[in-house]
């Protein structure tokens, strides 16, 4: 659920229209910004949107521009992880355009979103969630309720819910975002795959087995045909579904999953990646389940010899 927040709305709002007598100073500030920003030197472009929120202190707090540099010194305070730094000017920028501007303003969603963003981030879902539900008023008016960026935000609200253990308000929100996605990119595209794997993750919270064992089937056929058989992607699909198999004690058909699941992390990240070691502990509790101690007691050594040898490994997501 991380997502980074963009600049591209700065080329409608400033690079459309001539600077205004008295802003020239403003102006420059705001375009060496965010060609730092395009090159990836963020502390930089910090330095001069702060020189622009500076300068438009001048047209007073209520100016579009002042509103404007606040906004982009916060996007770039995010990109550094400066959080702290970051959220009030988020939020003064809020506040500034809802007065100005009105709530439905494509500004507010654009605020919204990465402040959304920088709260899911750090794991602060309850300040996330009432944000996202606002971006996701918005956009519903702004763009139609079938629109690519109305599913974006009915999936990360889904995953917020979820990774709070919320899981039936989760799946209504990942049910409506899958036929958008698959109106938009088609049945089979790779852009649907997540959702199918999310809302079956939903599912099996909820011991919905029946119902969550042909998404994942689908998922994995779509993310095989789109990446190949070998591809990380596929190898999350198969330890997602051995371990709704491994959880209603179906062993014989869980144990390959998780053997190619882990021969495909291996191959590409090495036998030391974190996902590697999650999956390693995977399949050692279904051997202990049928009681084969021996061989899961050298699937945890294997794990521990792994994540000891790997500073700062932990394990990963399903």
């Amino acid at each position: 659920m991380k997502l980074a927040p963009g600049f591209a709305l700065a080329c409608i709002l400033f690079f459309a229209a001539p600077a205004l007598a008295g802003e020239a100073e403003w102006d420059e500030h705001m375009r060496a910004g965010f060609a730092a920003a395009r090159s990836g030197d963020h502390r930089a472009a910090s330095i001069r949107f702060e020189a622009a929120v500076r300068e438009a202190g001048t047209f007073g707090t209520q100016d579009h521009r002042y509103v404007a540099a606040l906004y982009f010194l916060a996007v770039a305070y995010h990109r550094q992880g400066r959080y702290g730094e970051a959220e009030p000017l988020y939020k003064q920028a809020l506040a500034i355009t809802r007065k100005i501007r009105g709530e439905q303003h494509p500004d507010m969603a654009d605020q919204l979103n990465d402040l959304a963003a920088l709260y899911l981030e750090q794991g602060q879902h309850a300040y996330a969630e009432p944000l996202l539900k606002r971006l996701l008023a918005i956009q519903e008016k702004a763009v139609g309720p079938g629109h690519m960026l109305v599913a974006a935000t009915l999936n990360r609200l889904a995953e917020l819910y979820r990774e709070q253990g919320r899981y039936t308000l989760a799946i209504p929100l990942y049910q409506r975002a899958l036929p958008i996605i698959e109106v938009a990119r088609g049945p089979d595209h790779p852009d649907v795959a997540p959702t199918l794997n999310n809302l079956a993750l939903a599912y099996v919270a909820l011991t919905r087995y029946f119902e969550a064992e042909p998404l994942y089937q689908r998922s994995l056929a779509i993310r095989e045909k789109a990446f190949g058989r070998d591809h990380p992607e596929v190898a999350t699909v198969l330890n997602n579904l051995a371990e709704m198999y491994r959880a209603q004690r179906r062993f014989a058909e869980a144990e390959p999953l998780y053997r190619r699941a882990i021969e495909i992390i291996e191959k590409a990240s090495g036998p030391r990646n974190p996902d590697v070691v999650t999956m390693l502990g995977n399949l050692a509790k279904l051997y202990q389940a049928q009681e084969r101690n021996a061989e899961a007691e050298a699937l945890l050594e294997r794990a521990k010899s792994a994540r000891q040898k790997t500073p700062g490994a932990s394990d990963a997501e399903k």
